[in-house]
């Protein structure tokens, strides 16, 4: 006997939950796939082992590309309602201390433009219609919830843990408890997706994380004090702090949460630790070494929570392992330097949400799914080692200036000094310096890497064009459509003048044709091949002009790289899967050919 649950899945015998996709972990990963795969009309269940979101103020940032996810699942207006305004996070900037008794405590010694300056970066304009923004996990995460929630009613459970999995033929058999009353239930479901961080899914399928590199030990102080009295620079987000009374590097970042800038309420501050010495210290000690570092002697403050982490870069060596994927940190895992973690996460799930509901709708083959690990493992990878490198930037500042914990202050004091001493000895030391500073930069100012990194995959149809050669691999961002590549940003009107960007072209789970302006052949070639296959396809001539909607900036004229008679075919995550430079004499057999290599199933075609 069955009865149909609240979530819309199938309960069998009042124990077996029936679902087509089985999400473990409700941190960012878990809570974006589930929006997801709402959007996409894909039932399934989320299932979390902690009893809420995360109460950690971690992974802040989040750059454009995710913020255009965020968009598309209706949780970006408030994350910039409640994050950092764009004033506040125009900059990162290094100080000699906070707080002490001489005039050169809390001494700024460099800044460096930072996350597009606040929107005002003429690069980061032209990559998206959406700025980055700045809103710490523990009040990132309950948003994401609320959303998940009242799209998915009855099918986000938290305090409900995985205990085992068992695939075959057929799909996956899970167990699950819950926590509160200690009861267990079965659920069957087709596929699984793990974002626990690889607590349990990775582990029971045999998935190993791989270690690329170590840096230190962390620790992290969540704190509510006022600052606003030594904190200068409002549009400063992150403040490195270099401390001559520890003879290390500390950060500080503000959290809100009414209030940001030098006027937070809360702030995060982060010391690293060599070897296993943090491990030896007290919660006291640590805090200790916070007043110290900070200058902080007299001042009141309430701690939240201390945490200790490693500074490490881990990769997984599969993102797939039959019917169960993984996702996010059961994936990756990253030093917090350049908030390239949490990002990877969210477009973790993006890429596969809807390659998932082509799949279950019987619009794609399986071999669709394992595209998914051919596309991302290699952007993760290459964003852990941005990690990384952005974290061992800051320990070669550090050696540059030659602080040492073991010098004592006055020593490190005079070392430090030498920077803004204006003495001719010093001027090699400044110079080195503030070249580190400047390299420093793609931490907080690697648009390429946020943003133009390409897919590989059989998903991909190539066009033979040449491999594009950055100018700048980490920091210039430079547009294009040749497949693989994200679709460029551009903004576009209709005959009203009522103006819109590109990205709103692509509805979830469908793909875009993008026709010149005298390409109606490959319009009426994609809407033949919908009609006949039942694929959900959409089509648009763009010109400058002439077609149905009009390139006023010819931004889209730019980027596109075909002629007037040519076409690109935008993936629904919103990727170049396939471009035609111009005219075809058989469109629809080159259109159902792309479509076949990009979908793997056989693409019907009715005209010659």
């Amino acid at each position: 006997m069955t009865s149909q649950a609240q979530d819309g899945a199938v309960l069998s015998g009042g124990r077996t939950l029936e679902v087509p996709v089985l999400i473990v972990g409700g941190g960012g990963a878990g809570l974006t796939a589930s929006m997801l795969l709402s959007q996409l009309g894909v039932q399934h269940l989320l299932v979390s082992a902690q009893p809420t979101t995360s109460i950690l103020p971690k992974a802040h940032v989040l750059n454009q590309k995710t913020m255009e996810i965020l968009t598309d699942v209706g949780v970006a207006e408030e994350i910039y309602a409640k994050g950092t305004p764009a004033e506040n996070m125009r900059a990162m900037a290094w100080y000699a201390g906070l707080a002490g008794p001489g005039p050169d405590f809390g001494r700024r010694i460099a800044q460096i433009e930072s996350w597009g300056d606040g929107g005002n970066n003429l690069n980061w304009m032209a990559a998206s219609p959406c700025r980055s923004s700045n809103l710490p996990q523990i009040r990132l995460e309950p948003i994401f919830k609320a959303r998940a929630e009242a799209l998915n009613p009855g099918g986000v459970r938290f305090h409900h843990e995985l205990l085992e999995l068992a695939q075959d033929s057929g799909g996956v058999t899970s167990r699950i408890r819950n926590l509160g009353d200690k009861s267990e239930y079965t659920v069957r479901s087709k596929y699984v997706l793990g974002c626990d961080a690889g607590r349990t899914v990775g582990k029971q399928v045999g998935i190993k994380l791989e270690g690329l590199g170590v840096i230190g030990s962390e620790a992290s102080i969540h704190l509510s004090v006022d600052l606003s009295h030594l904190a200068r620079d409002p549009h400063v987000l992150i403040r490195w702090i270099w401390s001559p009374a520890l003879g290390r590097m500390a950060a500080l970042v503000p959290m809100g949460p009414t209030r940001w800038g030098p006027d937070s309420e809360e702030w995060v501050f982060h010391l690293n630790y060599p070897g296993d010495e943090l491990r030896r210290l007290s919660d006291a000690q640590v805090e200790a070494d916070m007043r110290t570092a900070l200058g902080l002697k007299d001042v009141p403050f309430k701690i939240h929570q201390t945490t200790r982490w490693t500074l490490e870069g881990l990769l997984a060596d599969r993102f797939r392992a039959g019917r169960v994927f993984i996702a996010g940190d059961a994936a990756h895992r990253h030093p917090p330097t350049g908030g390239l973690g949490l990002t990877s996460a969210i477009q973790d799930v993006h890429n596969l949400a809807w390659k998932l509901a082509a799949v279950l709708a019987g619009k794609a083959g399986d071999s669709l799914l394992d595209t998914y690990e051919a596309e991302r493992r290699p952007v993760d990878g290459l964003n852990v080692q941005r990690s990384l490198e952005n974290a061992a930037c800051h320990f070669e500042m550090s050696e540059i200036l030659g602080l040492d914990p073991q010098a004592g202050i006055e020593v490190n004091w005079a070392r430090m000094s030498r920077i803004w001493s204006g003495k001719t000895e010093d001027a090699e030391l400044r110079r080195r310096a503030l070249r580190q500073i400047r390299r420093q930069s793609m931490e907080s100012n690697e648009l390429n890497i946020e943003y133009g990194y390409r897919y590989r995959s059989h998903a991909i149809a190539a066009d033979g064009s040449p491999e594009p050669q950055p100018i700048d691999p980490v920091r210039l961002y430079e547009p294009d459509a040749r497949p693989g590549s994200p679709l460029p940003h551009a903004w576009i009107d209709n005959e009203h003048g009522l103006r819109r960007p590109l990205m709103d072209l692509v509805r979830p789970g469908r793909f875009l044709l993008i026709a010149g302006e005298e390409a109606q052949d490959w319009c009426d070639a994609a809407k033949e091949i919908a009609a006949t296959n039942g694929l959900p396809i959409d089509c648009v001539r763009i010109g400058e002009l002439d077609g149905d909607l009009f390139d006023p900036r010819l931004a889209w004229t730019q980027y596109r790289g075909i002629s007037r008679k040519g076409a690109v075919l935008v993936r629904p995550d919103r990727f170049i899967g396939w471009r035609s430079a111009g005219a075809a004499a058989h469109p629809a057999r080159q259109l159902a050919a792309a479509l076949h290599q990009i979908l793997g199933t056989k693409i019907a075609v009715v005209s010659p």
